[in-house]
């Protein structure tokens, strides 16, 4: 018989746990919001720096690829080496591009920021989840995720609407400036907290010594960076789908290599950048899966709620984004509470977030097909975006902690960063897909209004979104499916 201790049980932080998690979640936030918060600017950037359609594609999509392929190797180096100085360093990173992107003189200078932006991302983000895994355990953990969801809600749902207020108020010449400019301050308070409250491990691995590079697997590192690149260019590169054959090539490569390495590792001391066992665990694989899928498809659903605003009804851009607001709303005021709730519910968490996904789907197909018609206003588009965001709390932040609980510490950077390098691409290829769909519908309707016509794409778009969300419920079905089995057993 196992006691269960106060410490698996309390929900309580100490007072040093609050400062480690306000230092992490800090630069999370500001991450996340430069995915979202760029859409706004998009046309004053144009004007301003006289940017091309492809300078427009790299400002939107650089600093996301170049976020997705640091990310497993700074996972893995944290790991191995201490994750406080991959933090603070990946914040500088970040905070010198953002200095750099502000007052970018050409799109040239600009897009080179933000890849500069998204390297410094790659570096600090899989560190929070080896930090929260090393200094939180039990009920804690799962409610210092549920925080971890919260800032992931927030940082996707405010940047649009804070990036159009800041563009009213400072106008088109400097408002897109700003928008990379007030990262800097927040940076440099996050680096300085960190300095101050992020303590080194008494030791990096449990069972490798560090001497050097080959300890970071640089062949595997390479390997997965080039087909990480390959996955994600040809959504930024239209022209470029012969890549994802290369890429196909790469991953096979790659892992033919991490299983080489981890079967000569008693012998040679030297282990897999990312060990081929993690993907045997179900609760990873299947959460990985699911949070996936479901992200490739909630950031196209707002994408094709802000085009429409804008292109079918003529919104302004702050108007489109606050739309989104209620959805952040039901995120921030849940995950805490569902986090802390894990260990009891999580699966049954996953299952309900996916149903009420799929029940959001199909009433923003019947919202969006009534408001084209006028039946409707478009308000309603925003109230069914409330159980959307509660979905979203349900699912980001259950599966964050059931694929994190058969990690041990050791492996929590790179495990981190292979489900948030998955992720990213799951992102950008949903984002691609949706919007494709989005402006094929569109254009083959010239003859129609511009709100019949956006109205059509965006229920043929949000087809695709449903397609998704139908998957992460029918995984959640077969996780409470198979947990049930293990226990019968």
């Amino acid at each position: 018989m196992t006691e269960t201790t106060p410490e698996a049980t309390s929900t309580r932080f100490s007072p040093e746990q609050t400062r480690i998690l306000l230092v992490l979640l800090m630069p999370l936030f500001l991450a996340l919001m430069s995915v979202s918060v760029v859409n706004v600017a998009v046309p004053a950037i144009e004007r301003g720096l006289g940017a091309t359609a492809a300078d427009l594609q790299w400002v939107l999509s650089g600093y996301t690829l170049t976020y997705g392929v640091v990310l497993v190797a700074a996972g893995r180096a944290g790991d191995l080496w201490g994750r406080k100085p991959l933090f603070l360093a990946g914040i500088l990173v970040y905070v010198i591009g953002s200095l750099l992107s502000g007052f970018a003189a050409n799109a040239l200078m600009l897009n080179a920021s933000r890849l500069l932006m998204g390297c410094g991302a790659g570096l600090f983000n899989p560190q929070i989840i080896g930090v929260i895994q090393s200094s939180f355990t039990g009920r804690a953990r799962g409610r210092a995720y549920g925080f971890f969801g919260t800032v992931i809600g927030l940082g996707v749902a405010v940047g649009p609407p804070a990036g159009g207020a800041l563009l009213g108020v400072a106008g088109d010449d400097w408002g897109w400036r700003w928008l990379f400019l007030m990262n800097v301050p927040l940076g440099l308070a996050a680096l300085v907290m960190g300095l101050l409250w992020l303590h080194p491990p008494t030791q990096t691995s449990a069972d490798l010594v560090p001497r050097g590079l080959k300890y970071l697997d640089p062949v595997g590192m390479t390997l997965l960076a080039a087909a990480t690149v390959c996955l994600m260019l040809p959504f930024i590169l239209t022209d470029a789908l012969w890549l994802l054959a290369v890429a196909a090539v790469l991953v096979i490569a790659w892992w033919a290599w991490e299983v080489r390495v981890r079967r000569t590792a008693v012998q040679t001391g030297v282990y897999p950048m990312v060990d081929p066992a993690l993907f045997r665990r179900p609760s990873f694989s299947l959460g990985t899966l699911q949070v996936t899928v479901y992200m490739a498809a909630m950031p196209a659903a707002f994408a094709v709620v802000a085009m429409f605003a804008q292109d079918g009804l003529g919104l302004s851009p702050f108007l489109a984004g606050v739309s989104t607001l209620g959805s952040a709303l039901m995120v921030v005021s849940l995950s805490a509470w569902i986090g802390a709730r894990v260990d009891r519910f999580g699966p049954w968490f996953v299952f309900a977030g996916g149903v009420l996904a799929v029940v959001s789907a199909l009433l923003l197909i019947l919202a969006f097909a009534r408001v084209t018609d006028g039946s409707w206003p478009f308000w309603t588009v925003a109230l069914i975006l409330l159980p959307q965001g509660v979905s979203q709390a349900l699912i980001m932040t259950s599966t964050q902690v059931l694929m994190m609980d058969d990690v041990a510490p050791r492996e929590a950077g790179a495990a981190g960063g292979v489900s948030q390098t998955i992720q990213r691409i799951g992102t950008s290829t949903g984002i691609a897909a949706v919007t494709g769909v989005y402006f094929v519908t569109a254009a083959g309707m010239r003859d129609a209004s511009a709100r019949e016509a956006s109205g059509a794409a965006a229920v043929d778009a949000l087809w695709v979104v449903l397609a998704c969300w139908c998957v992460v419920l029918a995984v959640g079905a077969a996780d409470l499916a198979r947990r049930g089995v293990q226990r019968q057993r």
